[in-house]
């Protein structure tokens, strides 16, 4: 167990991400052939309920708890870093017995809200309320197991904590589709039981990373700086505890107020398009396009950026208590380079190769392609203002959050309608108003905080533009070369899953190109550093 240094624990936690959300990905085949229909229905409403549930215990303390084990690990106090550890265990003890005392007993009321009376054909209450106990004993584990990655991520340990994340994913997938297989089709238990017992490969793989970490934890306790000496720091209990809720509550806010938007944002679209002359059904289709199944192609774009957002806050952290203002700005110039540099490239390439993407993934549909060619580049700003806030956070700069968020949002919403209306009058595909209306309300939350960044902390962004010049040459490259190619191959492949050769083809290509490019023109070594540019040449020994 190592420490990482900045890009090299974003490239961990990136390719972890981009793992998992993989193997989220391909599960569902196999799962959804299982259980049918109906058991897809069961599984969406139990992990609706906990994702909500959950996200109260795990979005903001575990980060909370990184940001303060950084700050202490940087002021050599560690005997208050490792309190800060055991007082986060005692929050989320409280936490989480209390919702999973909630989502046990009142499973059946939760139940109602999502099915009332339904006719007998469907799924019956007593099978939701099955499988919302079923995944109710993961709140058991799951937030401890966040704390911990928390803790790790805190003190550089990226590697392990993203280790634990796979591990995680892997045995969940195995859990739930063997666990559903075994039940439903070798011993033909009820739909319902086998939904329940793929729902508890949750817990086992909670636990499974939990006791990976405990056990690397215990072999490298030489590496965490734990205290010696039995003196305790001058800093109580009552200290970190309100630090740990001053750090937690403004990401729990944006998460709960994100979710709420998304909902919203969700029935405005199918409102404004139904106002225009949709029927329903295709309002109701269009709608779940954007918001779920295009979204989850566009996830490789949030690899990079979820790498980012973990691992910037305790670099940032260690820079501002040091008061080390322009390793801060670099650090920041970096992870957006880094965003830049990644993340764009993969937001044209699913847009250039919309439509078979959309057709490899759910088959043909007379929307997919056409919502794909837009919505990553709405995805890619939303994710560059994710890493933003992740520096704000870091920084203490919990106004310019709330400002920027409350402002995106709210344009958000009151563009959607009517830039509707306007794509429709001038002959735009009408639903792109909608992806409009998240491109200029994210646009606009960017640029709040940049504008406070540099004004508060005198951030200069000269290096970001220095980026994007580089950028251009190997991007323009890379259009061209799969352009090209889909000229001369496109129309020789027919066929749902014969389409993921083409795509690969492209990518494959696309990818070369640009990376070439970028390597000889510098890019490469402005945001990921000469020396692990040079690192992994030598791995692929083209540098000696």
């Amino acid at each position: 167990m190592k420490k990482n240094s900045f890009v090299e624990g974003t490239i961990f936690a990136s390719l972890s991400y981009l793992i998992i959300k993989i193997l989220g990905a391909v599960y569902v085949i196999p799962f959804y052939a299982i259980v049918g229909t109906l058991g897809g229905a069961l599984y969406s409403y139990a992990y609706t309920v906990y994702s909500l549930i959950i996200n109260m215990c795990t979005i903001g303390i575990p980060n909370a708890i990184s940001k303060i084990v950084s700050e202490y690990n940087t002021l050599e106090m560690y005997e208050a870093k490792e309190r800060t550890l055991k007082i986060g265990n005692k929050i989320i003890a409280v936490m989480s017995t209390i919702l999973f005392i909630i989502m046990f007993l009142f499973a059946k009321q939760i139940a109602y809200i999502f099915i009332g009376d339904l006719d007998s054909t469907g799924n019956s209450i007593e099978d939701v309320v099955l499988v919302i106990r079923a995944i109710s004993f993961c709140i058991l584990i799951i937030p401890y197991l966040a704390i911990k990655k928390g803790y790790l991520q805190g003190q550089k340990f990226v590697t392990v904590s993203s280790n634990s994340e796979v591990i995680e994913q892997f045995i969940r997938v195995g859990f739930i589709i063997i666990g559903s297989y075994l039940a439903i089709k070798v011993f033909h238990l009820s739909t319902s039981i086998g939904v329940s017992i793929a729902l508890l490969g949750a817990f086992f793989a909670g636990l499974s990373a939990f006791i990976y970490l405990n056990v690397k934890i215990k072999k490298n306790k030489d590496k965490l700086n734990l205290p010696d000496n039995g003196v305790k720091d001058k800093v109580t209990d009552k200290t970190i505890f309100n630090k740990i809720v001053k750090f937690s509550i403004p990401l729990m806010i944006i998460s709960i107020t994100t979710d709420l938007y998304c909902m919203t944002d969700l029935s405005l679209v199918i409102r404004g398009l139904t106002y225009l002359g949709y029927n329903g059904a295709t309002a109701e289709t269009i709608a779940s396009v954007i918001s779920t199944w295009a979204i989850k192609i566009c996830l490789i774009v949030n690899a990079v950026t979820f790498g980012l957002s973990v691992n910037i806050i305790p670099h940032m952290v260690a820079s501002y208590i040091k008061k080390d203002f322009k390793e801060i700005n670099n650090q920041f110039v970096k992870s957006i380079g880094i965003a830049l540099a990644i993340g764009l490239p993969m937001s044209v390439g699913i847009s250039l190769l919309s439509h078979e993407l959309y057709l490899v993934f759910y088959g043909e549909s007379l929307y997919g392609g056409i919502i794909l060619r837009l919505l990553p580049f709405a995805i890619f700003v939303s994710n560059i203002n994710l890493v933003i806030n992740s520096v704000l956070q870091s920084l203490n700069k919990y106004k310019v959050i709330y400002l920027s968020t409350i402002v995106g949002l709210a344009t958000n919403a009151i563009l959607d309608i009517p830039l509707m209306i306007l794509c429709s009058k001038i002959g735009i595909y009408t639903y792109y108003g909608a992806i409009f209306a998240t491109l200029i309300g994210s646009s606009l939350s960017v640029f709040i905080s940049l504008r406070a960044l540099k004004k508060s902390m005198n951030f200069k962004y000269s290096g970001i533009l220095k980026i994007l010049k580089k950028e251009l040459l190997p991007l323009i490259s890379m259009i061209i070369t799969v352009l090209v190619i889909q000229h001369f191959i496109k129309g020789f492949f027919t066929g749902r899953m014969i389409n993921l050769v083409p795509c690969l083809i492209y990518a494959l290509f696309g990818a070369i190109v640009y990376g070439l490019i970028a390597y000889k023109n510098g890019l490469l070594y402005d945001v990921l550093g000469e020396e692990y540019v040079n690192s992994i040449l030598k791995k692929l020994r083209l540098k000696k």
